[in-house]
């Protein structure tokens, strides 16, 4: 199994070491494996992980959330409904995110129609020469 070190895993994910280790110690990220040194060895396994947690961040998962389905996903097959329920409560969130983010967008749209037809209109001379 390949092992990762943590700065490996910072340049793979793009996440901080810094952004590592606090995932690590507020138990966000957790199980992981350390060397005879000391010195973490991350998985495959821990890189999927990762790359789910900054999916949850991406789409405005609360730290607070995401620790509570970290917290879940360590207690194993028992919790498996209360994460689905979880998911769902953000996938519900992140449709609303979306569903404002098209309305801002199609505002702009029309901001900017608004402002080509003013662009090709005939324009008024503040002097009263046309």
């Amino acid at each position: 199994m390949k092992k990762f070190t943590i700065q490996q895993i910072s340049t793979m994910t793009g996440l901080s070491v810094h952004t590592l280790r606090y995932y690590e110690k507020i138990g966000l990220l957790s199980g992981v494996d350390r060397d005879a040194n000391g010195y973490r060895r991350y998985t495959e396994a821990d890189v999927s992980w990762l790359q789910f947690i900054m999916r949850l961040r991406a789409t405005g998962m609360p730290i607070s959330e995401m620790k509570a389905f970290s917290d879940l996903r360590s207690q194993g097959d028992p919790t498996i409904s209360a994460r689905r329920a979880l998911l769902e409560t953000h996938r519900k969130n992140v449709l609303n995110q979306i569903s404002d983010l098209q309305e801002n967008l199609a505002s702009i749209e029309e901001k900017i129609v608004y402002y080509k037809r003013l662009e090709g209109a005939p324009r008024q001379s503040t002097s009263g020469n046309q």
